[in-house]
């Protein structure tokens, strides 16, 4: 199958038509405007330098159901010794220096360049992109962040510094957008420890439906942070 060529007209081709490895189109940029039409579309880039920029749309699709996430027997004695404070959009930059610098088996540098630095702080500074972030006696040492539309919730990368960090932040998400009434968030790939925490495959067709009735209602737009509302406990 073909990949797309983008240009400066801002249009994704159909997702679906996407090659068997996910790949759907090369270059473009990285505005606000293209980032948000990618993900109102069922797509997101992921590339490496020298690699031009890249946008995908795998089949199957990992996602997590919100009110399906697992909580361990000893994850849920981290929870109820409560060692971490979780926050939210209160470090954003931190959380992606993080995301930027840990080391992942079987990569070679990271995808997170100064350009995607760049991109996602400016989604975040319009309220649309968010962070988790996982304190431990100040210091900020685990938290994932992602992008937020509609009712569905984009998750881009994830860190810890200390054990069970980013799943506490994982688990804290899940159960505030369930209360949201967010089914859902999108994983892209999976991983052995996003399965751990309940991630799943479905078909690509089926994300689409699911993100078209997400992108119906309202997104929750600002700093989260600054929302009266917690979430509800399981």
């Amino acid at each position: 199958m073909a990949v797309y060529m983008l240009n400066s007209e801002l249009v994704f081709p159909d997702p679906q038509k996407a090659n068997p490895d996910g790949l759907l189109a090369v270059g473009g940029d990285l505005t606000p405007t293209r980032l948000l039409l990618a993900y109102e579309s069922g797509i997101f880039p992921w590339f490496s330098p020298p690699d031009p920029l890249l946008w995908w749309s795998p089949d199957p699709r990992c996602v997590i159901f919100t009110d399906k996430v697992k909580v361990s027997k000893s994850m849920r004695n981290v929870l109820n010794r409560n060692e971490f404070e979780i926050t939210y959009d209160q470090d954003f930059l931190g959380v992606m220096s993080g995301c930027r610098s840990v080391e992942r088996p079987g990569q070679d540098g990271t995808w997170i360049t100064s350009e995607i630095l760049e991109a996602y702080s400016n989604l975040h500074d319009l309220g649309m992109a968010h962070s988790v972030e996982a304190w431990y006696n100040g210091e900020l040492v685990g938290g994932l962040y992602g992008v937020s539309i509609g009712k569905m919730f984009c998750g881009e990368s994830m860190f810890a510094n200390r054990s069970n960090a980013s799943k506490v932040a994982l688990i804290h998400l899940c159960r505030r957008l369930s209360s949201w009434g967010f089914e859902l968030i999108d994983c892209q790939i999976y991983n052995d420890h996003l399965g751990s925490m309940g991630a799943e495959h479905i078909s690509r067709a089926e994300f689409l439906k699911k993100l078209d009735l997400a992108l119906e209602k309202d997104s929750i737009i600002g700093n989260w942070g600054e929302l009266n509302t917690q979430p509800k406990e399981s």
